[in-house]
C-alpha cells in the first residue's frame, strides 16, 4: 500500500472518529500459519539449546509487526493489545521441531520464562501486553505451521507451578487466558480451573469458534464466574461465500452470542490479508481477513466481519457494562451501558428472510424500526 492508502486503512480500523474504532487486538508470539517464515523469538539449530535464553531476541516483529501496532496505538491509546503463542521453539519440545509434538515437562520453565521475556520486551518498544494465552488450540498437532499439544492437566501444570509464578516473580500484571480454543470441550479449560495452583494465578478462557456453540462459555463461567471470557478467534473464508448468511452467523454468535455469554472482548482472525488469503506458510489457504487489501493496488474490500464488528466496535466503548435485553422470535438482540457517558447501545438482528417491524421499549419509551432482512442495526440514546 501507499503510505496514504495504508494510513487511511489504519484510522479506517482503528480510529472511532474516522472508522469502526477497533479497541482490541491479538498478535501471535512467534509465526502462525499466516506468516512468511516459521519462527520463534529463541530459534537453535537441531539438537541445540538455550535454557538460558541467551539467543532471545524479538527482532523478527521490529519489522513490520511492533511498527504497525505503535501505529494502531497512536491512533487508539485504549487498544489493548493481546498475545498467543502458536509453539514453543523447537528445543523446547518433544519432536524438536516447530511444527507437531508437545511442550517437554523439563522445559516448563524455559517456557515461562520465554513468555515472560516476551511481555517485557514488547513493553520496552512500547507495545503493552495485556493479555497471554500459553498456547494457541492446545488440542491440535497442525502438520504444516508452528503449533503443539498442550492437554488440560499439562497446562494446569505449566501455569500453577510456572508461568503464573514466573509472572508474579517477574512482576508481571500481564493476564493468563487458558484454552485458546473451540467451544466444544469446554470441560478443558474447567480441568485447569478447578487446579488450586492453576486456579490462583489463571484470569479467564479465551474461546474459538471452530467448534460447539457459544453457549458453552456459560456454564464455564457460572462454575467460576470470577474468571474472565475472551472470544479470541473465528475466521471466514471461501467455504462461506454466501454474504448474508455469513453476516447474520457472525452477528448472531460472535458479536451477540459471545457477549451475552459473558465475552469481554471479541477478535476475528485475521485483521488484513491480501487476495489470495496470505500472506500464509501452510495451514488456511482460504480465510478471509477481515479486510482484504489488493496486493497490486492497495484497494481495500471492507468484508462482512468488518461490518459485523463495527456494529459493536465503534459504539460500545470499553469499560461498557453489558445490560438486559430480549428479542422476539427470529431476532436476537444485545444492549451495553457505556461507562463514559451513560449511552445505552442496543445491537438488534433480523435474521429472518422478510423486513421486520420491531418496537424498542426501554425506560418507559418506545421506538418503532422496521428491520430489512438478515440485517443489523445500531441503537444510541442517552440515559
Amino acid at each position: 500500500m501507499s503510505p496514504e492508502q495504508r494510513a487511511a486503512l489504519m484510522q479506517d480500523l482503528f480510529s472511532r472518529e474516522n472508522g469502526i474504532g477497533l479497541s482490541l487486538t491479538r498478535l501471535t508470539i512467534g509465526a502462525s500459519d499466516f506468516s512468511q517464515t516459521h519462527y520463534t523469538y529463541d530459534d537453535m539449530p537441531p539438537g541445540q539449546s538455550d535454557p538460558t535464553l541467551a539467543h532471545f531476541s524479538i527482532e523478527p516483529a521490529r519489522t513490520d509487526v511492533i511498527p504497525s501496532v505503535r501505529e494502531a496505538l497512536a491512533i487508539n491509546p485504549g487498544l489493548q493489545v493481546m498475545a498467543s503463542s502458536w509453539s514453543a521453539p523447537a528445543w523446547m519440545k518433544s519432536n524438536d521441531s516447530l511444527i507437531q509434538g508437545s511442550l517437554a515437562p523439563a522445559s516448563y520453565g524455559h517456557f515461562a520464562n520465554y513468555l515472560a521475556r516476551y511481555v517485557k520486551a514488547m513493553g520496552e518498544e512500547g507495545v503493552p501486553i495485556f493479555a497471554v494465552t500459553p498456547q494457541n488450540e492446545p488440542h491440535f498437532e497442525p502438520d504444516s505451521y508452528p503449533g503443539m499439544r498442550i492437554e488440560a492437566p499439562a497446562r494446569a501444570d505449566f501455569i500453577g507451578d510456572h508461568l503464573g509464578p514466573t509472572f508474579e516473580r517477574e512482576g508481571l500484571d500481564t493476564l493468563i487466558l487458558d484454552y485458546d480454543h473451540n467451544w466444544d470441550a469446554p470441560e478443558s479449560p474447567l480441568t485447569v480451573l478447578r487446579d488450586p495452583e492453576a486456579n490462583r494465578y489463571t484470569d479467564g478462557v479465551a474461546w474459538h469458534c471452530y467448534g460447539g456453540e457459544v453457549s458453552a462459555q456459560t456454564p464455564v463461567h457460572d462454575a467460576f464466574p470470577d474468571k474472565d471470557a475472551f472470544f479470541t478467534e473465528c475466521s471466514g473464508g471461501a467455504w462461506a461465500p454466501n454474504w448474508s448468511e455469513s453476516f447474520v452467523w457472525n452477528v448472531d454468535n460472535l458479536i451477540i452470542g459471545t457477549t451475552r455469554n459473558w465475552a469481554r472482548g471479541v477478535t476475528l482472525w485475521n485483521l488484513i490479508l491480501d487476495e489470495n488469503s496470505g500472506p500464509h506458510l501452510g495451514g488456511c489457504g482460504d480465510c478471509r481477513g477481515v479486510v482484504t487489501v489488493n496486493s497490486q493496488t492497495g484497494e481495500v474490500t471492507r468484508n462482512l466481519e468488518y461490518y459485523a464488528l463495527g456494529h459493536a466496535s465503534r459504539f460500545v466503548r470499553p469499560g461498557a457494562v453489558r445490560i438486559g435485553a430480549t428479542a422476539p422470535e427470529g431476532m436476537n438482540a444485545v444492549a451495553f451501558r457505556n461507562g463514559d457517558d451513560g449511552s445505552i447501545v442496543l445491537i438488534a438482528l433480523n435474521k429472518g428472510a422478510a423486513p421486520a417491524p420491531i418496537q424498542v421499549r426501554f425506560g418507559g419509551r418506545t421506538l418503532a424500526y422496521t428491520l430489512p432482512a438478515m440485517a443489523a442495526a445500531t441503537f444510541v440514546w442517552p440515559e
